[in-house]
């Protein structure tokens, strides 16, 4: 049985609502990518995110080689890319992205979806151990692109917001 306070852990940090975002590098010929929830700005000067992979990831590996890498923010109508990006055994980024709108960073030669909220290229400055995940603190090299036309997609209480006031399926 697992550790009573991980599970309260666990808990408590699901009502915590996130945006959603889509982590996506370029390794050789091959692409990658997965769904983050725990993204944030940390600074303006110079502009700056940190995103949190699992340590024991392969992604993880590829982003301690590959300090460039995109960061899309999900908007509402999202929620079917977010969720195969998160699937566990998810094939190349490439596949995911097929039926999707989708060009290749200018700066990070990522994969990026074209109808997100924004799209950040990145660089990684800094990496932190911390538990079982590992922080990217990065700068961000270039905005992809940024739109208001969406609303952004919400998870919260292991579920994605529909319209922002109810919970919808996983």
């Amino acid at each position: 049985m697992g550790d009573p306070l991980n599970a309260d852990f666990t808990e408590a940090v699901a009502g915590f609502a996130t945006g959603v975002v889509v982590l996506t590098v370029r390794d050789g010929r091959d692409d990658l990518g997965t769904t983050v929830t725990s993204f944030m700005s940390v600074s303006l000067e110079p502009p700056m995110v940190v995103a949190s992979v699992a340590t024991s990831s392969y992604l993880c590996e590829v982003l301690n080689r590959r300090p460039r890498w995109a960061a899309t923010i999900l908007s509402s109508p999202q929620r079917a890319l977010a969720g195969r990006f998160a699937a566990e055994g998810r094939p190349s980024a490439r596949i995911l992205l097929a039926a999707e709108r989708h060009h290749r960073g200018v700066r990070s030669d990522a994969l990026i979806p074209e109808t997100g909220i924004s799209a950040l290229e990145c660089e990684t400055r800094q990496t932190i151990e911390a538990g079982d995940h590992t922080l990217f603190v990065a700068e961000v090299l270039t905005m992809d692109y940024t739109t208001r036309d969406e609303k952004p997609l919400i998870r919260v209480n292991r579920r994605y917001l529909e319209d922002g006031s109810r919970a919808g399926r996983r």
